[in-house]
């Protein structure tokens, strides 16, 4: 008997992608949108009765994001893992550019890069393609590499460069989130939890030394950590304060949408950065940030049910490190507004304004739902 070749293409690319957008995680994609309407809303209130285009430039941002979203919607995984080490290379010499020839804010940190009319930070990319290139270390581990202490303080080696880059801009919050994104990846990947401990551990400790020798962390940096247990409402405290009086204005069930006083008259200070919670807060009372918390569990639950049906050891690190950032992200802005945490320069992911933010977190999306497509998990 002579054996048959099936003749039919293989799918790949785009043509894979649109021939099995069925296997996309629908709930995935409801709750993206939420969030998107409730980022957009607030930033519609801010504008709303004044000359800020906040909303006219988000919704732009959000036009561009369309095209990482679909660049990382149709990208193989396994070419990401393939070129990991120039993407590595690729975020330390972006990194590099930055502390030679990036933007200056607010007299505070260097952490903008301009190209003709855009302008980005590359520390907002460089997390991402620290998920890709660290989930592609791990995944060339052998079996009997995974537990091993070597491995793992390599994977630390390999993390620390573009770490010890972020924090210089300064940028404390970021490389927090790096930080919390190799100790994620590591242990999704098959590192031992007391590994993680004792990272954790260590981490604090250098947190505390940091604070207390003279010259590592700059004037702002320790003026916002000095801010959570001494907090002055004339300085270190002013954003802190104004916001927690904001979200307590609006009650039970909030003012009603473009009706937040305070709001339209600025009474928090760049609220439409990593404040933008305030608007929800004054608007939407108790009952719409609940429902925002809602949202957002129910994204994270999406994001982890895939994670632990991957059935790939490669896309369980990467789901395992996109899930961190966002997560991180949300509970350190929250608890920022709330003054349970210093405040640290994190955005809120699909609600602040801003281009970089935005197109990461729909890179990121677009990922996770390539590897949901590709894999079929999550169904229910």
């Amino acid at each position: 008997m002579v054996a048959t070749t099936s003749l039919a293409p293989r799918r790949s690319g785009i043509s894979h992608v649109f021939k099995t957008i069925s296997q996309y995680d629908f709930w995935l994609i409801i709750a993206t949108l939420a969030l998107l309407t409730f980022g957009m809303m607030s930033l519609y209130s801010i504008d709303f009765g004044t000359k800020s285009i906040y909303f006219k430039k988000q919704f732009t941002f959000l036009a561009v994001g369309t095209i990482p979203f679909l660049i990382f919607l149709t990208t193989k995984p396994n070419t990401l893992r393939k070129f990991y080490p120039i993407l590595y290379w690729f975020n330390i010499a972006l990194l590099l550019v930055v502390m030679k020839a990036g933007t200056e804010r607010g007299g505070e940190a260097q952490r903008w890069l301009v190209v003709g009319p855009l302008q980005f930070q590359p520390s907002e990319l460089s997390k991402l393609l620290i998920v890709i290139t660290l989930s592609a270390y791990w995944a060339t581990r052998r079996k009997e590499e995974l537990k091993t202490v070597r491995t793992f303080l390599t994977s630390f080696l390999h993390v620390a460069l573009p770490m010890f880059l972020v924090f210089k801009q300064p940028h404390l919050g970021a490389t927090l989130a790096i930080f919390a994104t190799w100790l994620t990846v590591s242990i999704v990947m098959g590192a031992p939890g007391r590994f993680a401990t004792i990272s954790i551990a260590l981490g604090f400790i250098a947190m505390i030394a940091a604070v207390n020798i003279p010259g590592v962390l700059s004037p702002y940096m320790l003026d916002r950590i000095r801010g959570l247990f001494h907090p002055d409402p004339a300085k270190n405290g002013y954003q802190v304060e104004r916001a927690l009086i904001t979200i307590g204005s609006g009650g039970l069930t909030g003012k009603g949408w473009r009706k937040g006083e305070l709001t339209a008259s600025n009474y928090v200070p760049e609220a439409q950065n990593d404040f933008i919670i305030t608007v929800l807060g004054e608007e939407g009372g108790l009952i719409g940030c609940s429902l925002l918390l809602l949202v957002y569990g129910l994204f994270f639950f999406r994001m982890w049910l895939i994670m632990i049906r991957s059935e790939e050891h490669f896309h369980k690190g990467l789901l395992g490190g996109i899930l961190m950032i966002f997560a991180f992200h949300t509970i350190v802005n929250l608890c920022m507004v709330m003054r349970l945490l210093p405040v640290v320069g994190l955005w809120l992911p699909f609600m602040s304004s801003g281009g970089t933010a935005l197109w990461l977190c729909l890179a990121c999306v677009g990922l996770v739902l390539n590897i949901k497509a590709r894999e079929g998990v999550a169904k229910f």
